[in-house]
């Protein structure tokens, strides 16, 4: 059976281990992109800048050696091309030599650890930076040569004045470090060979339901309270991966918890009011809100681009019931929806609008009362009662 070493090379030649080296030196054959056979420039045997899976397995497979090695960027178990050449070698016998990944690389040369780093990839994917180091003290990311847009998306959120540092053609003659703030990002050429660490003192773990009224910016724009919020929260069952959408979505309170839970999804705010709009950008500013889009617009149309949703909270329909229904239930018939309402004629819209649809839903009354002191006594001030009707999901 051929044998197939597939070797991690780390960042050059200086960082290759010496087990990998003794397996590319006693292979016939030598597969690997350019600047990684470059490497070794006294193999003598046949040498392939091929790194595809499809190419090497072709390669191979018509090749009457017998011991072939397959070099790959950095650590073979870090974002690493061996996943998938493993797959597409099974059929040979396959040993798997690590290299010295860029991560380990980097946080050596910053006498730092990473044992606490939340790592994360933005190269040839859409990597979510902003929860990420929204909920870390550390994030690592293999940035794609993209570092300006992901500082753009970091300051859109208030994260400006974090620290970041940069490293740039690791383990290379042209290597180099910056320490700056990510509100510098931009001003920089960084090269597309670059990885950066992001550090945040002051991380938010916590999912939060309920936030206190008082931490929301406001104005005269209408908010659905703490109390309620909490038990529209728990009767959403929004998941971390949730596509969710806030209809009607006042100063964005409801937007904020959403986004808070769905971390790892996406939340879009729809809302017609354009003082209401403006609000909702501050807020998701306010609590460094990354996962979240705003969508001025009248529902139903508003919706119709947006991607089929998880969870739907309905806080204000402008008499269009019925059609937000039909647009959520035909982009998903399993979608959750909780609908928030004061007037007795709303309550019913959204129980024929469920019922409609075959489902029998929840209907609980909030009424909550707030304290206020007086004197030296305290007084219970009375909130609008609000109906919480709920319904849909598996």
């Amino acid at each position: 059976m051929k044998k197939v070493n597939i070797i991690g090379i780390g960042m050059s030649f200086d960082t290759v281990t010496r087990e990998g080296i003794r397996a590319a030196e006693s292979s016939e054959v030598l597969l690997g992109a350019a600047r990684m056979t470059a490497a070794f420039p006294d193999f003598k045997g046949e040498i392939y800048n091929e790194y595809l899976s499809d190419a090497v397995k072709k390669i191979i497979s018509e090749s009457e050696h017998e011991t072939f090695s397959v070099l790959v960027s950095g650590d073979t178990g870090f974002y690493s091309a061996c996943e998938k050449l493993c797959a597409a070698l099974s059929e040979y016998e396959v040993s798997v030599i690590p290299g010295i990944s860029s991560l380990n690389y980097f946080f050596a040369k910053l006498k730092t650890s990473w044992q606490d780093a939340a790592l994360l990839s933005c190269h040839g994917r859409d990597g979510n930076i902003v929860e990420t180091v929204r909920r870390n003290k550390k994030t690592f990311v293999l940035t794609g040569g993209n570092i300006p847009k992901l500082g753009e998306k970091l300051c859109d959120v208030g994260f400006s004045a974090l620290k970041a540092y940069v490293g740039e053609n690791l383990g290379t003659a042209e290597e180099r470090i910056t320490e700056t703030f990510v509100s510098e990002l931009s001003s920089f050429d960084f090269s597309s060979l670059s990885v950066m660490l992001i550090e945040n003192p002051e991380p938010e773990s916590e999912v939060r339901f309920g936030i206190p009224d008082e931490e929301f910016l406001r104005g005269k724009v209408p908010m659905t309270k703490s109390e309620i919020r909490a038990v529209t929260m728990s009767a959403l069952c929004v998941r971390p991966d949730s596509v969710c959408y806030d209809v009607g979505a006042g100063t964005g309170s409801v937007t904020v918890e959403m986004a808070l839970a769905a971390y790892g999804g996406k939340v879009y705010a729809v809302e017609r009011n354009e003082e209401a709009v403006g609000l909702i950008r501050e807020n998701l500013k306010k609590f460094h809100i990354g996962n979240a889009e705003v969508v001025p617009g009248f529902a139903p149309e508003a919706l119709e681009a947006l991607p089929a949703p998880d969870a739907v909270f309905i806080g204000g329909s402008g008499g269009g019931m019925e059609k937000i229904f039909d647009v959520i239930f035909e982009k998903n018939p399993n979608v959750r929806v909780v609908v928030n309402a004061i007037a007795i004629e709303s309550v019913s819209a959204a129980v024929s609008a469920f019922k409609a649809r075959g489902i029998d839903p929840e209907i609980v009354q909030i009424s909550a009362s707030r304290g206020k002191t007086a004197g030296g006594l305290h007084l219970m001030m009375a909130q609008n009662p609000i109906y919480i009707i709920s319904g849909g999901g598996k």
